[in-house]
């Protein structure tokens, strides 16, 4: 539904994106992620057609923006980081006035309204002057505002930014729902750790450039290389350490009390392997686990490796 193929970017003497091939599909929730300056906005505003890429091919559900915008202007739906608002409507009239420029019907409208307000928490705000609502709310209602076409292709740019955590939680509902519609959903968020439970994909801008990009699982088990085990133990612990200590598999270990953490190179049949072994050799296992590494941890190391 989003196809990017080697899509430049330039200001005068800076590149901001540099040859960015990317490819999203139907129902993908795809998290762009990257330190401040690292391209992602400019990405965004290019395949929105905001602005004018210096080259490259974009296509919106296999729509080409520079061939035919007005087509792709009919499939997406673009929510900026610091979206204008009109203060001096009430939220229902906001919702009211954008359905009718997408020429909803009269009689539909008012459903309509009501079904964002519900969608994005703002229910009670319906009658509230525009201008009262808090910056998180304000997200919500032009999340709500971008939702109204039931556009196949969104791009929210910081869409959580102020939000409370009512308000995150209310987003990554309205995320799950849009991927399970099929929609295809690019998001730029900083809040690397709630990413983690709506994004089906990932994408790392480092200057200009992508990273690394792909489904999170197959990101993170190229970039992470392992996973981590947490083990706690009942009783006596040589037992234990003594199986694990012959293990090739694991990594270093750090302990807190009867707590164990390792790094493990091995899939999931090989940890059942190892809890078998210690079982079978008489260890009292109280908990094992494997800790899943969020976003954060990937952006760090794959940032960490960049700067090196």
């Amino acid at each position: 539904m989003i196809r990017v193929r080697d899509l430049r970017v330039d200001y005068d003497n800076v590149c901001a994106v540099h040859d960015l091939t990317l490819e999203i599909g139907p129902g993908e929730v795809f998290g762009l992620i990257g330190p401040n300056g690292a391209g992602k906005t400019s990405t965004m505003r290019a395949i929105v057609g905001l602005l004018e890429p210096t080259y490259g091919d974009i296509e919106l559900a296999g729509v080409d923006i520079r061939e035919r915008p007005e087509d792709a202007s009919q499939v997406l739906g673009f929510m900026p980081d610091f979206p204008p608002v009109y203060d001096d409507l009430l939220v229902w009239e906001f919702l009211d006035l954008w359905a009718a420029s997408y020429w909803i019907a009269p009689s539909e409208r008012p459903g309509v309204v009501e079904r964002y307000l519900d969608m994005v928490g703002l229910t009670e705000k319906r009658n509230a002057i525009v201008t009262e609502l808090s910056r998180g709310m304000r997200q919500r209602l032009v999340l709500a505002k971008t939702l109204v076409p039931q556009p196949q292709v969104l791009l929210l740019d910081e869409p959580a930014s102020g939000m409370d955590p009512h308000g995150r939680a209310d987003l990554k509902k309205v995320l799950r729902t849009l991927a399970a519609e099929g929609k295809t959903v690019l998001v730029s968020s900083h809040i690397l750790s709630e990413m983690s439970e709506f994004c089906t994909s990932v994408g790392i801008m480092e200057r200009g450039r992508m990273v690394v990009s792909g489904r999170v699982d197959d990101v993170m088990a190229e970039v992470m290389g392992h996973g981590t085990l947490l083990v706690e133990v009942l009783g006596p612990t040589d037992e234990f350490q003594r199986v694990v200590g012959q293990d090739a598999r694991v990594g270093s270990i750090t302990r807190k009390d009867n707590t164990f953490q390792f790094a493990f190179h091995g899939d999931v049949e090989a940890a059942s392997d190892l809890l078998r072994s210690l079982i079978q050799s008489g260890v009292r296992v109280a908990s094992f686990a494997r800790r899943r590494e969020g976003l954060e941890d990937l952006f760090l190391k794959v940032g960490a490796k960049e700067l090196s």
